[in-house]
Parts: C-alpha cells; sequence; structure tokens
C-alpha cells in the first residue's frame, strides 16, 4: 500500500491505496501549529479505524502549497511510517510540459491535476481543469497534452468569509444554491451571490479561454470540495472528479518509485 498526502491551504487530505484500488480517503484541517506527533497521531488513528497497518505502508508521495507544513509531514511519514514519501518538487518525472514564463511558479496541485487529468481523461482536444479549492484555478492543456497557462481567482469560501468579516450583520451561511436568484432573506440572498456568482464567474473564463484557443471542442474537468455545487449550475463542466489530485498523486509516484 501507498500513501498520497495533498497539502493545501484548507486541508491535508489523505488517500490510502492498494495497487489502484483506493482503500479509503479523509481529510483534516491545515494547521500551522500541529507537530507532527499530532499529525501522527491523527493518522494512526485513521488507519487503525479501517484497519490498516502501519507496516503496511510501504510508500508515499507528498504534494504541498504550504511549505511551512512541508519538513511536518516529512518528519510525520519518518517517525510513523518509517517512509520517506517522493516529493513533488523539480526533478519528479511527470511527463507534463509546462509552456509559461517560469515551471518553477506553478503550484504542485496544479502539476498533479494536469497530470491526472490527461492519464484519466486525455484525447486529442485541450482540457480546462477547474479546481475549487482555497483558490479557484482554471488550468489550461493544450491539445498536445502541455500545461500552457491559467487563470487564479479567489475560492468560493474565502469570498464568503469576506464578506462574513467585513460586514457587522451579515450571517454566516451554508455553501448551497438556493431555489431562485432572486432572494427573498438574507440568508438566500447571500447564497445566490455565492453560488450563482461563481457559476457566472467560471462561466465566463471558460468562454474566454475557449474564444482564445480558438475552439469550441474542449473538455472541462472540476474538482475540489464545491465542484458538485456549481457544476450543477452551468453547462460547461464536463466531468466532476472530488479525487483527481489523489488519483495523480498515485500516478506521480507509480511512475517515480523505481526510478
Amino acid at each position: 500500500m501507498i500513501i498520497c498526502i495533498d497539502v493545501g491551504n484548507t486541508n491535508v487530505k489523505y488517500a490510502i491505496y492498494d495497487g489502484d484500488d483506493l482503500k479509503f480517503s479523509f481529510r483534516v484541517a491545515s494547521d500551522l501549529k500541529r507537530t507532527s506527533d499530532e499529525y501522527g497521531e491523527q493518522l494512526t488513528g485513521m488507519l487503525t479505524s479501517q484497519g490498516v497497518e502501519v507496516d503496511d505502508i510501504k510508500g508515499g508521495i507528498l504534494s504541498s502549497v504550504v511549505p511551512s507544513l512541508d519538513y511536518t509531514l516529512e518528519k510525520m511519514c519518518d517517525l510513523y511510517l518509517h517512509i520517506k514519501p517522493l516529493k513533488i518538487a523539480p526533478g519528479l518525472k511527470s511527463g507534463l510540459n509546462i509552456r509559461c514564463d517560469d515551471a518553477r511558479e506553478v503550484g504542485a496541485d496544479r502539476i498533479v491535476n494536469c497530470v491526472s487529468a490527461i492519464v484519466e481523461y486525455g484525447e486529442d482536444k485541450p482540457m480546462i481543469v477547474i479546481d475549487f479549492g482555497t483558490a479557484t484555478t482554471f488550468n489550461i492543456i493544450s491539445a498536445k497534452h502541455e500545461f500552457i497557462g491559467g487563470v487564479i481567482a479567489p475560492g468560493i469560501k474565502g469570498s464568503l468569509d469576506s464578506l462574513v468579516n467585513g460586514t457587522a450583520k451579515l450571517p454566516r451561511v451554508e455553501i448551497e444554491a438556493p431555489p431562485s436568484v432572486i432572494a427573498k432573506n438574507t440568508v438566500t440572498n447571500m447564497q445566490a451571490g455565492i453560488v450563482f456568482g461563481f457559476a457566472g464567474l467560471v462561466e465566463y473564463i471558460v468562454k474566454r479561454i475557449k474564444k482564445e484557443l480558438k475552439t469550441q471542442d474542449v473538455k472541462t474537468i472540476a474538482t475540489g470540495g464545491f465542484s458538485t455545487i456549481i457544476s450543477k449550475e452551468i453547462e460547461c463542466i464536463d466531468v466532476v472528479d472530488k479525487l483527481l489530485t489523489l488519483k495523480g498523486l498515485k500516478y506521480l509516484y507509480n511512475l517515480n518509485a523505481t526510478l
């Protein structure tokens, strides 16, 4: 078995794979104050609850956009799993050609998502991979399977947090689509603004990307926590795959483990 770890600004996501089979996955909050022992206790507790022994884990891979957590989680893997995980970083073989100004600026999560999309859904057409995470990222892959650029927009939860924290009377609400865009109370007013507002943002950006690519024949894949909610409101998303990043990590582990 291997462990795939995706460290985001909001959550740390784990997946345990036995060959190509996903045994289970779970997430915990990203916490800069938490020690390697605290992360280790969380992880081993979850492994035990799922009937997986620590010694069953023979390798791992780590993708991170939070550098200050890298050492903590690598130390946890050493102390509790007795492995040194591969890390998504320059030098790791990915097979992805990055055609932008500075390849080093491209986040590890974006690289993993693009690789995963190519492996899982790649055809002889461009693709757009949208990740609804702490930020909303659009990653554009050419018909030749090259990363040619993207867009970074605010995240849905962060936008809601900003709205609530910046006003005196607006409450915190669940992020879900209300019955109508013409809302009748404060809660549904906010839900309409967040959900339909982001649906419009996605629809327009995808439209502009297709215009610049000079083709409408583009496959659009969405992942991340709010991908299902937004995809229900628009027609430009072809596939929702919430495990896209973790599946990409598994592929990259298999690609690099024997090198």
